[in-house]
């Protein structure tokens, strides 16, 4: 995924079907500096991580 459409996602009211490594994750903040987003898999708010944008795969 790349970086704009990823701030898309975050941004957007409305859910995204976004992956990382096979497990269903929300977008948190998309870091403009970096090519990193903030995310945690659906439902697990305090496993937050963060990852490269390039990591992300919208279904």
């Amino acid at each position: 995924m790349d970086k704009q459409r990823a701030k898309q996602i975050a941004d957007s009211p409305v859910m995204a079907n976004v992956t990382y490594n096979d497990t269903a994750v929300y977008i948190q903040h998309v870091s403009e500096e970096n090519d990193t987003v903030r995310i945690y898999p659906l439902g697990q708010p305090e496993n937050e991580q963060n990852v490269s944008v390039s990591q992300l795969v919208e279904n």
